[in-house]
């Protein structure tokens, strides 16, 4: 029998998802914890590795076992040995054709980024931080340029294991609400640190370090070098994962995190 879950995890309290021999995971958290509640070890298999401090709204794994619990007990049952910083939001009997990686046909991630003079310890890990004001306009005329399939090198890390650097990006959504401005990203999938580079050119474009068009550029050099450094983890949201409709996998529980309101049809502006 195939089991997916979907995880919620605080990235901030984990070195990433993939297990490690010296290093607190969220996979070896799980596993942990599924191998307390069945008495057996299960290997599960994840929608998408993500980094340290990157967290996890709308993570999926699967796994396949012999054992017989309903869906509450594996929710209930796993969640009984699992750290706060992480806990299992659904579980859901899939088909074998069913794969958490290959058979996700999309990915959305969120950035957070909080705009104010002063840092707030109260948004320590939840949100980036910038204390400089930031051109809106310029930064939605800047991420124009990325939307569509390309080889995205310039914001591929070294050390990212993709087998290839052509990515088809669907959407870049930019949001402002009060002192935060909230990012959406969509693609088909995405390089390693590859959000966290777009974030780090967005930024220099708001910031007016580079004209709107200086992003082709960045795209069109597919060299790492000519792009902005990596923008910090801290505000970075893996939220969703999406799947073919027959496999009828449910939502993310976005409702614990308060401004995932933003992405209702809200007016944009001040909260």
């Amino acid at each position: 029998m195939r089991i997916a879950l979907g995880i919620q995890y605080d990235g901030a309290a984990f070195c990433g998802w993939q297990s490690q021999p010296h290093g607190k995971t969220v996979q070896d958290a799980l596993e942990r914890a599924l191998r307390e509640f069945a008495t057996v070890p299960l290997s599960t298999i994840v929608a998408g590795r993500t980094d340290t401090g990157v967290h996890g709204l709308g993570q999926v794994v699967h796994f396949d076992t012999d054992l017989d619990r309903t869906p509450f007990s594996w929710v209930r049952g796993t969640n009984a040995f699992l750290l706060s910083t992480v806990a299992v939001q659904w579980a859901k009997p899939m088909p074998e054709t069913f794969h958490a990686r290959f058979a996700a046909f999309e990915r959305t991630y969120y950035y957070v980024l909080y705009v104010n003079p002063v840092r707030s310890p109260m948004l320590a890990a939840r949100a980036g931080w910038i204390h400089t004001p930031l051109d809106v306009d310029a930064m939605r005329q800047a991420a124009a340029h990325l939307i569509g399939e390309h080889d995205f090198s310039s914001f591929r890390s070294s050390e990212c294991q993709a087998k290839t650097p052509v990515k088809h990006l669907y959407q870049i959504d930019i949001r402002p609400q009060g002192d935060f401005i909230h990012f959406r990203f969509r693609a088909n999938a995405f390089l390693h640190h590859m959000v966290r580079n777009l974030m780090g050119c967005l930024v220099a474009v708001g910031r007016g370090r580079y004209p709107a068009a200086w992003m082709a550029e960045v795209l069109a050099g597919r060299d790492r070098t000519v792009a902005a450094p990596t923008f910090m983890p801290d505000g970075l949201y893996l939220a969703q994962v999406g799947y073919p409709d027959e496999f009828a996998v449910p939502a993310p529980h976005t409702a614990s995190v308060p401004w995932s309101v933003i992405w209702s049809d809200a007016p944009e502006g001040r909260a």
